[in-house]
């Protein structure tokens, strides 16, 4: 057998595919593991219902069959509506853009200045969403800016990793650096009854620390692809959608500066929206519309033309949507299968009686695993925190420390586990997820080390 052969015989299935066959394991597993539930209950200082950490108790079982698993996989395209119809539109407001041409004369004008050559492009991009991930919790809209940084990548010599990469690592990692995210830290400390915010200074040191190792990581395989376009890990797909036309000498009008201001203009009310008037979801859905709309009328768009920018936007994000759907699908069937607390149970258990080093260590490595079945980051501290805090008050473990256990264990998994953002993200951006293991896993690996010689040097100053 040829060796081509052998890779093709060997290699990974696709996403949607990869995506039902844990469909179907989680199915079977529901079999397997005990069924069992915590008792949640109101904490007033939080004003969230959470954990009951005395409660647990199995139940009966309630393994999810063949066809309740079917029945699960359209509830999960419902339940996921919102995210699927925010990625279509999403991409209808940037495919609009890229129709006009304004993205194109930018980044034409971009690759005939010195700043296609500069190396602190990347690192410059991630530090900006850095900072929104760990400040104000920024995570979500992401989503409708991963084709521009994907087509930015391709069109300054890189790949879409590398895109990808500049937008969703940057802003995990400071998601999972957190400093001042209320979603994670805010509620996490809240019910660790800590001062909300508190421990900062030692939060600033791991951002930077972390934002370091990520960039160098992410450097070091984007040279590596500028350099050699072979290397690239998915050279041989099909990004042709995201791609810009190269033109020398491009004129770049005043009908496209007013365009690119009003992408601007538009990230600038979604990151407002969020902040200050709650804006979630659908009214990010709703200005990337309106967005899409007033671009399409300044480029002089016909109503015909822009129906068909809509109806390529679905069509390109295909995969994208149906990878939200299936992800999606294996929250619900583990939920149905009561499994969930069962493993939550089972891990907190472990991490009892190990010392303080040990269990400190032990709930980071349970909070990763946990991550798996709750992906939410305000949803695994409400389900969670009440459980690891006895815990590490028995073990001598700071609920500073705690906190930064789940904090780690919460964020740094969303770009590896596919029930969470990272099968979006991949999605949007037409990544399939074994080849962004195969770029990501040893960054994990680094990235999870480098947690863990944070968590000593934690223990061993007393933070709290």
């Amino acid at each position: 057998m040829s060796e081509l052969e052998k890779k093709k015989k060997f290699s990974l299935p696709s996403t949607p595919v990869l995506l039902f066959l844990i469909i179907v394991v989680i199915m079977i597993l529901t079999y397997v593991i005990p069924a069992g539930t915590y008792e949640r209950v109101l904490d007033e200082a939080s004003g969230r219902n959470v954990v009951d950490p005395n409660s647990f108790q199995y139940v009966e079982q309630s393994p999810v069959n063949p066809w309740k698993m079917f029945v699960s996989i359209p509830d999960a395209f419902v339940e996921v509506g919102n995210i699927i119809f925010l990625i279509a539109f999403g991409f209808f407001w940037v495919y609009s853009v890229m129709q006009s041409g304004a993205l194109t004369s930018a980044i034409n004008k971009l690759l005939g200045s010195k700043a296609k050559d500069s190396k602190l492009f990347i690192p410059i991009c991630m530090f900006i969403f850095a900072i929104a991930g760990s400040t104000y919790g920024e995570l979500e809209t992401v989503y409708g800016l991963v084709p521009i940084f994907v087509a930015l990548a391709i069109a300054l010599g890189y790949d879409a990793i590398v895109g990808l990469c500049m937008c969703f690592v940057g802003v995990a990692t400071g998601f999972a650096s957190a400093t001042t995210n209320a979603f994670t830290i805010g509620v996490a400390q809240s019910i660790a009854e800590l001062p909300i915010f508190s421990g900062l200074v030692y939060r600033w040191i791991i951002f930077f620390v972390q934002y370091a190792v990520m960039t160098f990581m992410v450097m070091r395989y984007a040279n590596k692809v500028k350099k050699n376009p072979e290397a690239s890990y998915v050279k041989d797909c099909d990004f042709s959608s995201f791609e810009l036309e190269r033109v020398e000498n491009v004129e770049f009008t005043g009908k496209q500066k007013v365009i690119l201001i009003s992408m601007i203009f538009t990230v600038a009310t979604i990151v407002y929206g969020s902040l200050k008037l709650g804006f979630w979801i659908n009214e990010m859905s709703a200005v990337f519309i309106i967005s899409a709309l007033i671009i399409s009328i300044i480029a002089g768009f016909k109503p015909e033309q822009i129906k068909d920018n809509l109806l390529t936007a679905f069509k390109e994000m295909a995969i994208g949507m149906v990878v939200v759907g299936l992800a999606r699908a294996i929250l619900i069937i583990m939920q149905n299968g009561v499994i969930i607390d069962t493993v939550v149970h089972g891990l907190a258990s472990v991490t009892a009686g190990l010392g303080r080093m040990g269990s400190a260590i032990g709930m980071l490595v349970a909070q990763n695993i946990i991550n798996f079945f709750i992906p939410s980051g305000s949803g695994q501290a409400t389900a969670i925190m009440p459980i690891m805090v006895p815990l590490g008050d028995l073990a001598g473990v700071s609920r500073q420390i705690t906190v930064l256990a789940y904090q780690f264990g919460d964020g740094y998994s969303n770009m590896l586990w596919p029930t969470c953002s990272v099968a979006t993200m991949c999605g949007i951006g037409k990544i399939p997820l074994d080849r962004w293991y195969k770029f990501f896993i040893p960054v994990f690996a680094v990235c999870f080390c480098v947690q863990v010689i944070l968590l000593i040097i934690a223990v061993m100053i007393g933070y709290s």
